[in-house]
Order: C-alpha cells, then sequence, then structure tokens
C-alpha cells in the first residue's frame, strides 16, 4: 500500500534529478513541501499532456467514478498492477494518464489496531524517487468532476514484506520519464512497471514517531529514526 508520503524538498530538486525543465503551474508554485502528505490532498505530481514538456502540478489524491460513487464504493488511492492496466476501474487511466508523484519517502504502520507502529521507507541513497500514478486529469478540461490521481502498487518483495505486503511502484529517473510518455503503448507501460520499478534492496526502512499519525502534522523529525 501507499497511504502517506512526503515531498520534503522544493520542485527544483525533483526536476534536476528527473533532467527537465521545472515549468510550474499557479497551484504547484503556491504549494509548500510537505513531511506529512496522506490521501485527500494535493501533492505535486508530474505529467506530460501539454506540448511544451512536463508540468509540475497539484492534484487531489484519490479516485472515484460516479458510477462508483452510486454504488457506495470507497474512494481509491491506490491501483494494484495486477488488475490497473486491464480493469474496468482503471483502464482508460493506465491507457492515456500516466503521471509521476514525487517524493522522498512514504510511511507504513505495523501492529495491532490502535496500536500501530509508522515506519518510514526511503531509497538507501536518501535520493529523490519518481511513483507512478495514473489519473483522469486532462489540463485542457476546466471542470473536471472527480479528477483525481491514485498512486501504481505491487506486491512487497524481501525484507519490505515485514513493513506491508504492498509496496508503492518506483522508477528510476530514466524510467519515469518513459512511464509518462504519452506515445508509449499501454502494454509498454505495463511492461516497464512490472520489470524496472526499484527492488526492496533500492530501500531502506526504520520505525519513526507517532507524530506522523496526526494529519495535519509536518515536521522534520517526523522521518527520523526512533530510538530503541
Amino acid at each position: 500500500m501507499c497511504g502517506r508520503i512526503t515531498q520534503h524538498r522544493q520542485p527544483q530538486a525533483y526536476a534536476e534529478v528527473l533532467d527537465i525543465p521545472l515549468r510550474q503551474a499557479n497551484s504547484a508554485a503556491a504549494r509548500h513541501p510537505s513531511y506529512n502528505t496522506p490521501p485527500g490532498s494535493t501533492p505535486w505530481f508530474i505529467h506530460a499532456f501539454e506540448d511544451d514538456g512536463p508540468m509540475f502540478d497539484t492534484l487531489h489524491w484519490g479516485y472515484r467514478p460516479s458510477w462508483a460513487a452510486e454504488k457506495g464504493m470507497a474512494m481509491a488511492i491506490n491501483a494494484r498492477i495486477e488488475k490497473a492496466a486491464t480493469g474496468r476501474y482503471f483502464r482508460h487511466m493506465w491507457q492515456r494518464g500516466r503521471v509521476l508523484v514525487p517524493a522522498d519517502g512514504w510511511y507504513e504502520w505495523t501492529g495491532e489496531a490502535g496500536n500501530k507502529d509508522p515506519w518510514y521507507i526511503r531509497r538507501s541513497d536518501d535520493a529523490p524517487m519518481f511513483l507512478a500514478a495514473i489519473t483522469n486529469f486532462r489540463p485542457d478540461r476546466e471542470d473536471c468532476e472527480g479528477c483525481g490521481l491514485v498512486i501504481v502498487t505491487a506486491p512487497a518483495e524481501a525484507g519490505m514484506v515485514d513493513v506491508h505486503d504492498r509496496r508503492p511502484l518506483v522508477l528510476a529517473p530514466e524510467d519515469a520519464r518513459l512511464w509518462m510518455d504519452p506515445h508509449m503503448p499501454a502494454e509498454g507501460a505495463e511492461q516497464l512497471a512490472r520489470s524496472m520499478a526499484l527492488p526492496a534492496e533500492a530501500f531502506t526502512w526504520y520505525r519513526v514517531s507517532r507524530d506522523v499519525n496526526r494529519v495535519g502534522s509536518s515536521r522534520p523529525q517526523m522521518i527520523a529514526p526512533l530510538d530503541e
């Protein structure tokens, strides 16, 4: 799963690692870095829908089409790679709405309900990461009811399963640029996501303070390793 992320760097840092020009929509330029970005908020994301190159923007994290809302289905925040490319719910977004969510890490929780311990997961080299995501957003639609994004996930591997059985798909910069290329066929994007996502060995994880449980709180100490 991916239910909480950090975006504590400035957009310029992500743009430099991704090797793209820094182009920002007004909403992206006005947004501040965060150590605690939950679903339902509007994180930075990067799309390449326009002819003049990738754009940093902000968008609601979560998606539910109208037919799903009528059936009382919950808001989706993640899309499982096992079904996202072909299933009714996400297929159209996979084909024409592949985007990136820049991040520095994400949180997971272990333990029993009411007494869960938060963990922070980041790249071992602490470099910015790029999460594969999909969306129904298009910049030429002024009013897009229900527009949102979801982060693509896959089964966790190796020791990461001790923290959670799912993980977001994290792509290296060169693969991240390919992922959001609108000219790449959906089948090619699926192969890219399945074969090129960074393995568990590329990450480190450790327990952090339960301060992160408070949605709306954002402090650098949240990602500091918890003293045992």
